[in-house]
């Protein structure tokens, strides 16, 4: 329908600290329009602020995860204001992709569907990937002419090494599930209906998980794929003196201590 909001943000039944952040032009395999992403922006801006989530499930309406930009409105932007049609990098993908890494919560990505351009960006952006059986990757940019954008020059290097990923953004060939399963680039491959419960259930396990650290974990390793030993150890060092102070690192030493299960509160 015409009026449905671009995304949806909901919660999970069983526990509503995970949240469900859904995009949702389903007819046009959720590609990418200023409405959508101007709503994806403020959608995890507004994530970001919420103080009672804490895990976050990303995933497509339809049978498509995100099959990138709409081109469409691409074209008639290209057509009528060339000279600001790329304007969208900074003001969308870019702060969406920092956005989606920056969120204190860990992200999962339930790619249901086909995952391109964009779209692929946006899943790399988040922290762990479950995919549907069968489902198609690609990076489509020099298809139309482009190069990468939405972090994937750096992401897809960092989940596939230098050498895959140059393959993929010059050859722009696609890609299955079960080669991004074997490439490290997803956790699982599982039958499309199972792809949202399975991320789901992840998030759930990792909402009841020690938020705090899994905030200062994804920090971390985006530092330590780009950053020298010297400045890695001294990261590392303040965030250990940070965690050290917080009730779950207190409360799970002396729940180990009394051989029981420890429980975390993101405190």
């Amino acid at each position: 329908m015409p009026d449905d909001p671009a995304v949806l943000v909901t919660r999970d039944d069983a526990d509503p600290a995970v949240a469900l952040l859904t995009l949702n032009r389903p007819a046009r395999y959720n590609a990418l329009t200023v409405e959508l992403k101007s709503a994806l922006l403020a959608a995890v801006e507004e994530l970001a602020k919420a103080d009672d989530v804490r895990a976050l499930v990303l995933t497509g309406a339809g049978k498509a995860f995100c099959v990138g930009q709409d081109l469409v409105e691409h074209a008639e932007a290209l057509r009528t204001e060339p000279s600001t049609a790329f304007d969208t990098v900074t003001e969308h993908y870019n702060p969406i992709v920092a956005g989606l890494t920056a969120l204190p919560f860990p992200v999962v990505a339930a790619i249901n569907g086909p995952c391109v351009g964009a779209g692929l960006g946006f899943a790399l952006a988040c922290d762990l990937r479950i995919a549907a059986a069968g489902l198609k990757f690609a990076t489509a940019f020099t298809g139309i002419g482009l190069t990468a954008d939405s972090g994937l020059s750096a992401s897809l290097a960092h989940a596939v090494g230098v050498s895959r990923a140059t393959e993929l953004l010059l050859l722009g060939e696609p890609f299955t599930a079960e080669d991004a399963q074997a490439w490290g680039l997803v956790r699982a491959v599982v039958p499309a209906d199972e792809v949202l419960s399975t991320a789901t259930d992840l998030a759930r396990r990792l909402a009841a998980g020690p938020t705090k650290a899994y905030a200062e974990v994804k920090q971390a390793v985006r530092l330590g794929a780009v950053a020298k030993l010297p400045e890695v150890l001294a990261a590392e060092g303040a965030a250990q003196a940070r965690l050290a102070v917080t009730a779950d690192h207190a409360g799970a030493v002396e729940a180990f201590l009394a051989k029981r299960r420890p429980t975390f509160e993101g405190r």
